[in-house]
């Protein structure tokens, strides 16, 4: 397997043989080399090469492999070789227009019910991270991911929860290293976000997310255009 892109993570990262949450952590670790793109489009994701360097047997890694082939982040070749399957940017652009209708529905449905809590956390992580003098961009993502996870969640619509969270997997490359500019824009948004459903207003809530998301597609296609 020539050109193989080998994955790399100290063994004690990951639970024991046995544990329930392997194939889970094996799928995150291979997702986020993937989004890092310590493993770009195109690298060989070969089974026992990456038991052997994870230290784990073949049988979570092909749970984790098989899910990432579901999801659309690998894909077979000609050959039948699974490969870390690179987006196009029809397919992202494509998606993030799906978000902003199912994302603006979900924030409409978890208006008033998300706990206060949850949303002071979040508010609190996100005046940290603006704070900051050089933010990091898993920092970033972290945050990104706790508002609008609590969002997905307190839709009470499970379906509608497992869509989102895939979508927003094929828009995670676009990240605060190739926007910079929607770092301090983003975060605001987030803040008028958190108002709008602790406030229990469903149309306000609903009409934030979704020009939130469309603010971002508008980067997207700006950053594209450049190059």
């Amino acid at each position: 397997m020539s050109g193989a892109t080998e994955a790399s993570v100290a063994p004690s990262a990951l639970p024991r043989e046995g544990d329930g949450q392997l194939g889970e952590r094996v799928y995150q670790t291979l997702l986020d080399m993937i989004l890092q793109r310590k493993l770009p489009s195109g690298s060989v994701l070969q089974e026992r090469r990456i038991a052997e360097s994870l230290g784990v047997s073949r049988t979570p890694v092909r749970e984790a492999l098989n899910r990432l082939e579901t999801e659309g982040m690998a894909s077979r070749d000609a050959g039948r070789i699974l490969v870390v399957r690179g987006l196009s940017t029809r397919e992202v652009i494509e998606a993030l227009n799906v978000r902003r209708i199912l994302e603006g529905e979900a924030a409409a449905l978890a208006a008033g019910r998300i706990p206060a809590a949850e949303l002071d956390a979040a508010e609190s992580a996100i005046a940290r991270l603006v704070a900051k003098d050089a933010p990091g961009v898993e920092e970033h993502r972290a945050i990104d991911d706790m508002l609008h996870g609590a969002i997905a969640t307190h839709s009470g619509n499970a379906l509608l929860a497992r869509m989102i969270g895939d979508l927003r997997l094929k828009t995670y490359m676009f990240n605060l290293e190739r926007i910079p500019e929607r770092f301090r824009k983003g975060h605001q948004e987030h803040l008028d976000i958190i108002a709008a459903l602790r406030a229990g207003k469903r149309g306000r809530a609903r009409a934030m997310v979704e020009a939130h998301v469309e603010n971002v597609k508008k980067s997207i296609i700006a950053m594209l255009s450049a190059i």
